[in-house]
């Protein structure tokens, strides 16, 4: 968000700024949903507080998605406060959160704000960013708790495949452990990959899971601030004890149209995706033509994170960059291009791209940093 504000900013001030830094499609959203939320406008139930879980039929909507009760959901201000509450309601101080590497940013945010400690366990584009249930027992101790699990992922893209959540979920039952996993990216994976939901895959951990979805990814609503938790009725109650001296209701306007986002068919989300995998492979295929950049190919969401150490202490325009990050601003400053650096996700020596921007911006800003790094080889 920092690097979006940054780019927004400069122009603002009339420079040429392409940004791949926000994680938000580029796409309006569906008419049908706004139309949702223009009727609901007009209804003066909407203008008074409401439950601080969430109006009952989206609840009850959310619950047929995840297979559960409608006490079993808690509709949030974005699947971002669930982060915080998921951590706030699971952690004493001290307890540990497994956090695989790299990490969408918010994460050991959450858990340090409650007073635990995020324990990152490193993977990288060699297993392609996916971490396996030896490298999570090689990192516990006798104080972790949980584990958050993010598939698809933000930042890498990964997708974890069935055999490996079976694996890792097993594995978090047999150690006792909660299970936190951010599923914000489901309908967007490409080519074979498949979605896979942990409890579903591993039964046993439907007790012990605290599932973090929404909106704003798949329906292009990341400003209408409407996720969900869903989980054991009992976290739920807690997390929501907090919400209603947190947060009270999320917004009924925009309670109605998730309302109409979910129970709506995904022809809309369709349309999306098929322009996230075009821009998904033609992102790939130019940033792996640039000298010292290796970008693997992601099967979800709308980012890679290619390595570029390559790049590193080597001379761009009189600067020789010794981090990602310094090698983030040398790109935002000589070629207008905004990239958000490995060192945001606990990964150094990396870049993420969203590539949820228009394809035409695409080519032009990956050709503007191709420039940038041929002119100093």
């Amino acid at each position: 968000m920092a690097v979006d504000a940054k780019a927004k900013a400069l122009r603002a001030a009339g420079r040429p700024v392409i940004g791949f830094g926000a994680g938000e499609p580029d796409f309006p959203t569906p008419d049908y949903i706004v139309e949702a939320a223009v009727r609901a406008c007009r209804e003066p139930w909407t203008h008074k507080y409401t439950p601080a879980g969430g109006l009952p039929k989206l609840r009850e909507a959310i619950a047929g998605l995840h297979g559960v009760a409608p006490s079993q959901v808690a509709v949030t201000n974005g699947a971002k406060q669930g982060v915080y509450q998921a951590f706030a309601t699971l952690l004493d101080p001290g307890d540990e959160v497994l956090i695989p590497a790299p990490f969408w940013t918010t994460y050991p945010e959450g858990v340090l704000l409650a007073g635990g400690v995020p324990v990152p366990v490193a993977t990288d584009e060699s297993t392609g960013f996916l971490v396996t249930a030896a490298q999570l027992e090689a990192a516990r101790t006798p104080r972790t708790k949980v584990l958050l699990m993010c598939s698809p992922s933000n930042p890498t893209g990964a997708v974890y495949p069935r055999a490996a959540l079976e694996e890792i979920g097993k594995w978090a039952v047999a150690n006792d452990l909660m299970v936190v996993t951010d599923e914000i990216y489901q309908h967007l994976v490409y080519g074979d990959a498949e979605f896979h939901s942990l409890p579903a895959v591993v039964p046993e951990l439907a007790d012990r899971t605290l599932i973090l979805n929404g909106v704003s990814k798949t329906f292009a609503m990341t400003g209408w601030r409407v996720g969900w938790m869903a989980g054991p009725a009992d976290l739920i109650n807690a997390a929501l004890n907090l919400q209603s001296h947190l947060t009270s209701n999320v917004c009924n306007v925009a309670q109605a149209a998730a309302l109409a986002a979910v129970t709506g068919d995904l022809s809309a989300v369709a349309e999306m995706r098929v322009a996230f995998d075009r821009r998904r492979r033609t992102i790939v295929r130019m940033l792996n033509e640039i000298p010292g950049v290796v970008c693997p190919e992601p099967e979800g969401a709308f980012y890679v994170f290619p390595s570029v150490q390559d790049l590193l202490d080597r001379p761009i325009r009189g600067r020789r960059p010794a981090s990602s990050a310094e090698l983030a601003e040398i790109i935002l400053d000589e070629a207008e291009v905004a990239v958000v650096p490995g060192e945001a996700f606990g990964t150094p020596g990396y870049l993420r791209f969203s590539y949820a921007l228009s394809d035409a911006d695409l080519v032009e800003g990956i050709t503007r940093i191709t420039t940038l790094v041929n002119e100093s080889a």
